[in-house]
């Protein structure tokens, strides 16, 4: 059967799932009444509860006697590892474009990766259907960013496709005909070329990692020559040529629709999945025993963002989590490195702790909630970036990223004011229609932490970021951050109504009557700049007056919920985030007052 390889790319919440939906049902993957789930591709809870697509994964349809293997793509840069891997195992791209947002910064990312690989892509521009549309101008918008990044003359001679993959249809001109979306299907037989193969026994450059819990690691990539039994013995070789390990494939499995098969045999240009390789991990080469040289895999951009897992040391620990010890969590973030390449864990200096590395802070947030969520307890620092030293001048220099924040025009003014409050440089302002404006800024990623919320409260929610890894530049200086300080807790017990409702002056809280707090965990926002101890346990004395006085009935203001990326965001350095199953919560590093107040007065002398 002939085969085709493709990837869809494209900015987060663009429709990149939804239309591999669309195909899936176009080619009669699905029976006539067969029940399936919207975005049928996010698999995992999290993905589904987000609307985003975390980890990227393979699925094929027969479309006029050509099986064709559509991988999909996560669209936030965080998740960038993913996309500049798959790359390698596809032969073209379906570049997919809102006709209202046009290309963003995702966007030019993998099609910079895409151009980089020789692929040649097919433009598609989605959701032309939206009131806000506009997808001739995003069609020149896209054309101009080809031209910026380098193309070829034969990549900028691009086919272009509009349609609406919500609708289920695709067509050459904006008109029409609104069918189905077989044109695209067409111009992928046409435009895509064939898996280039290449002579000699098996290889396969391994992409996508999984595990199972029956067949133990499941390594997915496309076979580059030769062809793949199960039962085969395999050798595994590492970037450097060095054997990791040597055994036999247990299983070969390919992908039809949403299931995944076992096959008898698989040949050179398909994309499958090997099991029985327990140290195969991604960029290693799998292959037959007589092959001594691996296949070149892409180096991987380099994690800007790092934060400390430490184990949950709180009077609270191990009241709702069952995996609280630093093994269990050393081993569980040593098993997540080995999948996610764009991750590092190194063992920290400080004891019972881990340093985690990654792209950023929608990454790491989204490792510990899936930690959370199988039972972990631990707590974790506030985000550091990762500095690099030059050699040559020996100046320190800091990630800058390209932030592109679309928002009302009425708001524009204090978006700039509170970026230029965070070291940042606008390099382009226009319209982007519908009263909107676009601003581009170059930011130093330090001063980004924590800005999104703010954002949204400046700009009445209307304000959308998007940003991306530009460069390393020279370090720009201090940047502000939070401005007031905490209210902390000097007591353990249960939180009581009548003394949250006295101190509603000091400012606003973070826990309800009933709550569970102990000495040194955070409870609420002081009004001031410095932390204030509060005790949250006091209740009402009695004595045996009555009065026809209210003040039985105390109405408190809610509280501030805290998300663990809000959380994230707003904490200081000598603040952690206590992560359970069950809660989040705010806590000083060090719980006794008299350590904090040794602590600083240790600062203050060594004058940091």
């Amino acid at each position: 059967m002939k085969l085709r390889n493709v990837a869809i790319i494209a900015h987060v919440d663009h429709g990149k799932t939804t239309l591999v939906d669309r195909l899936l049902q176009q080619s009669g993957t699905f029976r006539e009444n067969q029940r399936v789930a919207e975005r049928a591709m996010d698999s995992n809870d999290l993905e589904r509860e987000r609307g985003i697509t975390i980890l990227a994964k393979a699925t094929s349809i027969v479309w006029k006697d050509t099986r064709i293997n559509i991988v999909d793509t996560p669209g936030h840069a965080d998740f960038g590892g993913e996309v500049e891997r798959i790359l390698n195992m596809v032969d073209g791209a379906i570049v997919l474009v809102d006709a209202a947002e046009g290309p963003l910064p995702q966007t030019k990312f993998v099609v910079s990766k895409a151009l980089k690989i020789g692929l040649k892509p097919i433009v598609a521009i989605n959701k032309v259907d939206r009131p806000d549309g506009r997808p001739d101008v995003v069609a020149s918008e896209v054309f101009d960013l080809f031209a910026a990044l380098d193309a070829t003359e034969e990549q900028l001679d691009f086919p272009v496709l509009y349609g609406s993959a919500k609708e289920g249809w695709m067509a050459p001109a904006l008109e029409g005909p609104k069918e189905s979306m077989a044109p695209l299907l067409d111009l992928v037989l046409k435009h895509v070329p064939e898996p280039k193969i290449e002579h000699g026994p098996f290889r396969m450059l391994g992409t996508i990692l999984e595990s199972n819990p029956y067949l133990g690691r499941i390594v997915t990539g496309r076979i580059t020559s030769g062809s793949l039994a199960p039962n085969q013995p395999a050798k595994v070789l590492d970037r450097n040529g060095k054997i990791v390990e040597t055994g036999r494939i247990s299983k070969v499995l390919a992908f039809r629709g949403l299931e995944r098969q076992p096959i008898d045999e698989a040949v050179a240009g398909d994309i499958v999945s090997v099991a029985g390789l327990p140290e195969a991990t991604v960029a290693h080469t799998i292959c037959a025993p007589e092959v001594s040289e691996p296949l070149p895999a892409q180096p991987i951009d380099p994690p800007t963002l790092s934060m400390t897992f430490r184990v949950n040391d709180s009077p609270l620990a191990g009241t709702e989590g069952d995996k609280v010890t630093s093994r269990m969590i050393r081993d569980r973030l040593l098993r997540e490195a080995e999948g996610n390449v764009a991750l590092k864990v190194t063992e920290s200096t400080e004891k019972d702790s881990m340093e985690v590395a990654g792209r950023g802070e929608l990454q790491l947030g989204i490792l510990i909630e899936t930690m959370r969520r199988e039972g972990y307890e631990l707590s974790v620092s506030r985000p550091k970036v990762l500095f690099q030293r030059d050699e040559a001048t020996g100046e320190i220099r800091e990630p800058i990223e390209e932030v592109v924040i679309d928002v009302d025009e009425q708001f524009s003014g204090v978006v700039v004011q509170k970026m230029s409050e965070r070291k940042s440089e606008l390099i382009e302002m226009r319209p982007s229609g519908g009263g909107r404006t676009r601003l581009v800024f170059y930011a130093p990623t330090r001063g980004l932490i924590g800005y999104q919320g703010e954002l949204l409260t400046d700009t009445r929610g209307t304000a959308i970021m998007n940003r991306l890894f530009h460069e390393y530049a020279p370090y720009k200086g201090e940047v502000q951050g939070r401005r007031t300080g905490v209210l902390i807790s000097t007591d353990a017990g249960e939180a009581v109504a009548y003394a949250l409702w006295n101190l509603e002056d000091r400012g606003p809280m973070m826990i309800e009557p009933g709550w569970k707090v102990y000495m040194g965990m955070i409870v609420g926002e002081h009004t001031r700049e410095n932390d204030l101890e509060v005790n949250v346990l006091k209740g009402k004395k009695l004595t045996n007056i009555r009065t026809t006085s209210k003040d039985e009935a105390v109405r408190l203001t809610p509280p501030i919920r805290m998300t663990l990326e809000k959380a994230l965001a707003y904490i200081q350095d000598d603040e952690l985030v206590e992560v359970t199953p069950k809660s989040i919560r705010l806590r000083k590093k060090l719980l006794d007052p008299n350590e904090r107040k040794k602590e600083e007065r240790r600062k203050v002398s060594e004058g940091v």
